[in-house]
């Protein structure tokens, strides 16, 4: 059965990367999320998109120049959401979560999956990956149920180094020779492909259906397309769609 991820939680419908997000996605029977961290400057472990401050808060500059407190007392920047559907005046109140509050929350639903997807294509930090197989070892109930991606093939191989059973997959937006050499080499346990690749070159990337997540799908007749495919996953920004297409495709079967 294709699994169905939430992209920085539920962000068609709430603020992206929040415990309200995640939470959302995860009541409506999400199978997993799909998560983005970065360091503060004291080394703590937060969970935004950007390397940046500027877009989702009212803070400017990059993460790695605030405190984890410092980032704590910013806003979200709610006037980008206010024109949700659900939007209420409470959303102001959400908080930038730190890693240790996500996996507490994930940790509640025992057949969830948790996507850390490390934004080292952006931005290096010093000894990330050491740091993070060791906070996520921290929480024993959650270390077979994380997925480490990244778009940068050396942070993967570094996680593969500090943790030879960690769960590994690449993030790709572009056709590559002979996938599975990658798969086996690296140990990978799934390459996250674009859905516009993968859609455009939709034959050769067939034989490796099952070890395909693809992201971000959206769209109704691609997310129904793509179950009907049956590739491993799908990351969307409406997981609730999803399901709802899934259940309704196994009520037809």
């Amino acid at each position: 059965m294709t699994k169905v991820y939430g992209h920085r939680g539920m962000m068609g419908g709430y603020p992206e990367n929040t415990l309200l997000s995640f939470e959302k996605a995860l009541e409506a029977g999400a199978d997993g999320l799909e998560i983005d961290v970065h360091l503060t400057k004291d080394g703590e472990f937060i969970v935004m998109h950007d390397a940046t401050l500027n877009r989702t808060t009212n803070g400017i500059g990059p993460v790695s120049e605030y405190t984890f407190s410092e980032i704590r007392e910013l806003q979200l920047s709610c006037s980008y959401y206010s024109s949700f559907a659900h939007y209420d005046k409470s959303w102001e109140e959400e908080k930038i979560p730190s890693l240790t509050e996500v996996l507490q929350l994930v940790s509640s639903y025992p057949e969830a999956a948790l996507n850390i997807e490390l934004k080292t294509d952006e931005h290096l930090y010093e000894d990330i990956e050491q740091r993070l197989i060791d906070h996520v070892n921290r929480f024993p109930d959650m270390k077979d149920r994380v997925i480490y991606s990244s778009f940068h093939l050396p942070t993967l191989i570094r996680l593969r180094h500090y943790d030879r059973d960690a769960r590994l997959a690449w993030i790709i937006n572009q056709p590559i020779s002979h996938p599975e050499d990658y798969i086996d080499i690296l140990g990978l346990e799934a390459l996250h492909i674009g859905m516009d690749t993968f859609l455009k070159h939709i034959y050769h990337w067939g034989k490796w259906k099952r070890l395909l997540r693809v992201w971000t799908v959206n769209d109704k007749d691609t997310i129904k397309q793509l179950l009907d495919i049956k590739v491993k996953a799908i990351i969307t920004d409406y997981p609730d769609r999803a399901i709802f297409y899934r259940c309704e495709r196994y009520a037809m079967a």
